[in-house]
C-alpha cells in the first residue's frame, strides 16, 4: 500500500470509524505513514480511532505523532485507556510525556502505573530536555559479567519482548557498571560454555547523562553504532540512546539551526513552532531580530546620507552601492554556511588550528571570487554606462574586491567567535551577517570614493 492509499484510508476512517478496518491498516502500513495521515486531524477523532486498538499498537502509532498532538489526543482519551497506552510507550517517550503533563496530571498518572514503570519514569524524567539522559531508553538487553553464552542467550530470549533492541547486549558487573558489549551475532555463533567476558568488547564508547543529546547522536554517527550507552554521575549504566533516537535528535537540531540561521531564534527559551507557539511569542521573537537589523540599517543609511556632497558630484556612485554591499553579505552567508556545516559534522573545532585553516582557505577562495566578480562588475559598468571616469571604475572594482574578501573571511570566522564566547554559532543568522556586511561595505565603498574622487570636492 503506497502513502496515498494510506492517507485516503486513514482519513476515511476518521469520519467513519471501523475498528477492524483500522486494525488491518495498522498491520499493513508503517506507523509513521499512518501518523502523517492523521496529523492535524481533530484530537477527539484520533482518540476515538485509537480506542479499540491494543495498547502496544496504540503506542507504536502514538510515538510518531508530534508532541502537541500527543498531548491533545491523550486529553481526549478516557482515563482507563491512558494507563495501558503510557505503560506500552518506550521508556524515553514515557518520561518525555510525563514531563509535559501538568502537576495535576502527573499526580493522577503516577498511582496508576506499576511500581517498576513508575520508578523508571521518574528516574529518566529528572534529566533536563536536551541532555543524553532525557533521550535514554531503559529497554535494553543486559547480562552479568562472567556468565556463559548459554545462560546469556537464555536471559536475552526471556527478556527480548520487552526490549527496544537486542542486537547489542551490555555486560554489567554486580554494581551496574558497564564492562563491555557483545553482539547478538557473536553470542549465537559462540560455544555454549564460552564466557561472555571472552567475547565482549571492553571499554565501549559511552556518554554521560548530563552531556548534550547531540553528543550521543555524534557518537552513534561517528562510530557507526546501533546505540550508545549512557552513564550516570556514578558511572553506572542507566540506558541507551538508539540510532533512531539519534536521527530524531539530528532532525531537531537541523530544524533549530535553520530557525536560528534565518533570524527567528528565541533567546533563552524554546524554539519557535509555527503551529504550537502563541502569536505573541512569534511576534516578539521576530520583532526582536528585525529591531536589531533595523539599527544596523539606520547606521548604514545615516552614513550614506552623510556622503551627500560626494554623491552630488558623482551621482553614478549611487547606482553601485546595492550590488557592492550585497556581494559582501552574500559571500559571508556562503562562508558561514560552509563553516556551520563542517562544525555540525565534527570536521571543525573552535581551536586556533582550525581557525587559521579556515582563514587561509577562505582568504584564498574569497580573493579569487572577488577578483572575478570585480572584473565582471567593472566590465558591465563600462559597457552599460559608457563614458565612466577611471576613478569611478577603480572605486567600483576595488570596493567589490575588498567587500567580497572581507565578507568571506568575516562570515567564515563569525561561527568560531560565537563558539569562543559560548553562543550557538547558528544564532549568527544570515540577516545579521548581511547587515554587518552592509555597514562595512558602505565604509569601504566611500573610502575608495574619497581616495580616487576626493579631488572633485575641493
Amino acid at each position: 500500500m503506497n502513502r496515498e492509499d494510506i492517507v485516503f484510508h486513514a482519513r476515511a476512517l476518521l469520519d467513519r470509524p471501523d475498528a477492524d478496518a483500522f486494525a488491518r491498516l495498522m498491520r499493513s502500513a508503517p506507523p509513521a505513514d499512518v501518523a502523517d495521515a492523521l496529523r492535524d486531524s481533530p484530537p477527539k477523532q484520533v482518540a476515538a480511532l485509537l480506542a479499540p486498538v491494543p495498547a502496544k499498537a496504540q503506542a507504536r502509532l502514538f510515538v510518531e505523532l508530534p508532541d502537541v498532538q500527543q498531548d491533545a489526543v491523550l486529553a481526549e482519551m478516557p482515563p482507563a485507556a491512558v494507563v495501558p497506552l503510557v505503560s506500552a510507550l518506550p521508556s524515553d517517550e514515557r518520561a518525555d510525556l510525563y514531563n509535559r503533563l501538568s502537576p495535576d496530571g502527573q499526580r493522577r498518572l503516577l498511582p496508576s502505573l506499576a511500581q517498576a514503570e513508575r520508578d523508571d519514569m521518574l528516574h529518566l524524567a529528572r534529566y533536563p530536555e536536551g541532555t543524553a539522559g532525557a533521550a535514554v531508553t531503559s529497554q535494553y538487553a543486559t547480562v552479568p559479567a562472567g556468565t556463559t553464552v548459554a545462560n546469556a542467550l537464555r536471559a536475552v530470549r526471556a527478556t527480548a519482548p520487552d526490549k527496544e533492541t537486542i542486537y547489542v547486549v551490555y555486560v554489567l558487573d554486580g554494581t551496574g557498571h558497564l564492562r563491555g558489549t557483545v553482539s547478538l551475532r557473536d553470542l549465537v555463533l559462540a560455544a555454549d560454555n564460552a564466557s561472555v567476558d571472552q567475547l565482549m568488547r571492553p571499554d565501549p564508547v559511552t556518554v554521560h547523562a548530563d552531556d548534550p543529546d547531540e553528543k550521543a547522536a555524534e557518537c552513534i554517527r561517528r562510530y557507526d553504532l546501533l546505540a550508545v550507552p549512557v552513564l550516570n554521575e556514578d558511572n553506572r549504566m542507566i540506558g541507551i540512546v538508539t540510532v533512531d533516537d539519534a536521527m530524531d535528535i539530528d532532525h531537531e537540531q537541523d530544524a533549530t539551526q535553520l530557525a536560528r540561521y534565518g533570524g527567528t531564534s528565541a533567546l533563552g527559551g524554546p524554539d519557535l513552532d509555527l503551529r504550537a507557539s502563541p502569536l505573541r511569542r512569534i511576534f516578539g521573537v521576530r520583532v526582536f531580530w528585525l529591531g536589531i537589523l533595523t539599527v544596523f540599517g539606520l547606521v548604514t543609511s545615516t552614513f550614506v546620507a552623510a556622503q551627500e556632497d560626494m554623491l552630488q558630484e558623482v551621482i553614478v556612485l549611487a547606482a553601485f552601492i546595492a550590488p557592492i554591499v550585497d556581494m559582501g553579505g552574500n559571500t559571508g552567508s556562503q562562508a558561514a554556511t560552509l563553516v556551520l556545516r563542517s562544525m555540525a559534522l565534527g570536521q571543525l573545532r573552535p581551536g586556533w588550528r582550525d581557525i587559521w585553516f579556515v582563514t587561509r582557505r577562505e582568504l584564498g577562495v574569497a580573493a579569487g571570487l572577488g577578483a572575478v566578480i570585480a572584473i565582471l562588475e567593472v566590465a558591465l559598468a563600462y559597457f552599460a554606462k559608457g563614458g565612466l571616469d577611471a576613478g569611478v571604475l577603480a572605486t567600483v572594482g576595488l570596493s567589490m574586491l575588498v567587500c567580497t574578501v572581507l565578507g568571506g573571511v568575516i562570515g567564515g570566522l563569525l561561527p568560531f567567535v560565537a563558539r569562543r564566547i559560548g553562543t550557538d554559532p547558528a544564532t549568527l543568522s544570515a540577516p545579521l551577517i548581511t547587515s554587518v556586511m552592509d555597514l562595512i561595505g558602505v565604509f569601504v565603498y566611500f573610502g575608495f570614493a574619497y581616495l580616487f574622487l576626493g579631488n572633485l570636492l575641493a
